[in-house]
């Protein structure tokens, strides 16, 4: 199971593009909504989360988490403390940490990129305490995975199905949507 965490000023296209790609590779994907069920993205579109983040509960199943970028939505995550938690469980068990555009500053925040290769939106290198950033749209980095903006939301989601199904599923999915 992976979990996106889903607050208010999250960027849609990092999120729902991501989702979509899981999804489509039959990956089983549960959105979290940090502070309600109904989250307003950061272009004024409400989504509706599958559950709260008070109904979320790590446990063997969490094969990953995924965090949108989009502010405020970064700082409505970072400001989470289960969101953090999320974060250290998957980090401490070995799954993996996918974050995108602006949030991995978060990771940076909590030591998770220290001696890791990582990317991100520009202007927020300096937020990556530990890591050797990167400029590419994608970088992954054992069970990391950062992604810089919006418009690197189709290959942020490809890179996450490669690691969790192999590259030949990452490949058909892109090839069903004429990506590749």
């Amino acid at each position: 199971m992976i979990y996106c965490f889903l607050a208010d000023g999250f960027e849609e296209i990092e999120a729902l593009a991501t989702i979509d790609i899981l999804r489509r590779a039959e990956i089983e994907v549960t959105t979290v909504g940090v502070g309600g069920k109904v989250i307003c993205a950061s272009h004024g579109i409400p989504v509706t989360a599958d559950i709260t983040l008070e109904q979320f509960q790590p446990d063997d199943k969490l094969e990953g988490v995924i965090l949108p970028g989009g502010m405020p939505g970064t700082k409505n995550l970072l400001a989470a403390q289960g969101v953090r938690d999320a974060v250290t469980f998957a980090a401490e068990h070995g799954r993996l940490v996918c974050a995108i555009c602006a949030a991995p500053m978060i990771l940076g925040r909590m030591g998770i990129l220290s001696g890791k290769k990582a990317t991100c939106f520009p202007g927020f290198e300096n937020e990556l305490a530990g890591a050797s950033v990167c400029t590419d749209k994608v970088v992954v980095d054992g069970k990391v995975i950062t992604g810089k903006g919006a418009g690197c939301a189709l290959e942020f989601g490809f890179a996450i199905t490669a690691q969790l199904k192999g590259e030949a599923v990452a490949e058909s999915v892109a090839a069903s949507m004429q990506c590749r």
